[in-house]
């Protein structure tokens, strides 16, 4: 197994890198900051007209038909820039309807992806933000030929600019056999929908959506009424995968900045690199990325080799967590008092870091599913995004 990129796959990444480099300066993601559209419109086209969000799509709809570890090497670049945009968002529902939408609602919606005409969003927390199937208690009710929804939503990247959200909705109770989930395509325009967006740590646009009696087609159903969990699951997985790719491009450029910062600001009679304890830092910085990294490419080979892969992604996400969270927390260190303030730059990879860290389960709750595989018996076996305290 070889899980570091290939000569095609890093000519994708580096000409990713040059075009953001050349487009995507830190003063976008600061105006965007500002700006109620949340996402920069003539980024996402210009990025469309690359076919960057049809990139691990079916080439049927339009797609390039490549593994989804192209997306997630893009997507690294992406959080390297902190790209401004719903990419990240739109790739995780997109894909969740590449393997389990029917093939009407696959018509209608993946060649508007690939061409960079629909924006798509998720969502799945509720008060009890865990990313499993008990937490989800917003309720779905068949009526005729339609499902009607009531509940809320917390923490729903990009809906202001989405037209579309995956939505997992509970329309019965669990049995031995199932979840009783259903995973739903949802207008974010349908009426009874209430938004309210949230002031967040990255300044990045997410919402609280509230439903009542938002009703819904039946043919908006990803799979079967209630068998959605395992659909809910994969989506779940998939896109925490390509989440830590965000955070790791993150991170690689703020130690990056650090590194930099050291061999030039000059303390005591020489740059700080000449200090040990710098050095250490340092050090540390690089070796937490790169494992992060190792972790979460060896994620997406297996979901791309169709092997089960859950374990992994929760290794990645968890080591990516903590040791990417450290990294930009020793580049401020290292920084000292400049690295604080709203006018220098590196506040904006700090803040991106330390918001994504939190979204898509949190350390102890992946470190959870990882202690469940390694007790149960025989060996490891695919769990599921069911995550839960091992006692």
């Amino acid at each position: 197994m070889n899980v570091l990129p290939a000569e095609e796959e890093l000519m994708v990444k580096n000409a990713a890198r040059e075009f953001l480099d050349a487009e995507c300066p830190p003063s976008l993601a600061r105006a965007i900051e500002q700006d109620e559209r949340g996402y920069s419109v003539e980024l996402w086209e210009q990025m469309a007209s690359l076919g960057w969000f049809g990139i691990s799509l079916p080439e049927a709809y339009g797609g390039g038909g490549l593994p989804v570890t192209y997306l997630g090497l893009i997507l690294e670049e992406c959080g390297r820039a902190i790209a401004p945009v719903p990419f990240h968002s739109t790739a995780t529902a997109a894909l969740a309807v590449v393997n389990h939408g029917s093939d009407e609602q696959k018509q209608s919606i993946l060649p508007r992806v690939a061409r960079g005409d629909l924006i798509m969003t998720w969502a799945l927390q509720e008060q009890d933000p865990r990313l499993r199937a008990d937490a989800v208690q917003c309720r779905g009710v068949v009526d005729g030929d339609s499902l009607v929804i009531n509940g809320i939503k917390h923490f729903v990247d990009n809906f202001s600019a989405a037209e579309l959200v995956v939505m997992a909705v509970r329309t019965a109770e669990p049995t031995d056999d199932s979840a009783g989930i259903s995973l739903v395509i949802v207008p974010t325009n349908s009426a009874g929908i209430t938004e309210t967006r949230l002031t967040t740590l990255a300044k990045d646009s997410q919402s609280k959506i509230a439903l009542e009696n938002v009703r819904i087609p039946l043919s908006n159903v990803i799979g079967d009424v209630s068998q959605g969990w395992p659909a809910t699951s994969e989506m779940l997985d998939t896109g925490t995968a390509l989440l830590c790719t965000q955070i790791i491009g993150a991170a690689r450029k703020d130690a990056e900045m650090a590194i930099e910062y050291a061999k030039n600001r000059v303390a005591f009679g020489r740059p700080l690199a000449g200090f040990q304890s710098i050095q250490h830092l340092c050090a540390d910085m690089i070796v937490a990325v790169d494992g992060a990294q190792l972790l979460t490419y060896e994620a997406l080979w297996k979901l791309d080799a169709g092997l089960p892969y859950s374990v992994e992604v929760s290794q990645a996400k968890a080591f990516t967590n903590d040791k990417c969270q450290a990294t930009v927390r020793s580049s401020q260190q290292i920084h000292g008092g400049i690295g604080f303030m709203m006018e220098f730059d590196l506040h904006l990879w700090y803040r991106r870091v330390a918001a994504w860290t939190m979204r898509m389960g949190t350390s102890f709750e992946h470190r959870a599913r990882v202690a469940r595989s390694l007790l149960a018996q025989p060996g490891r076996v695919r769990l599921g995004m069911d995550i839960e305290a091992v006692a």
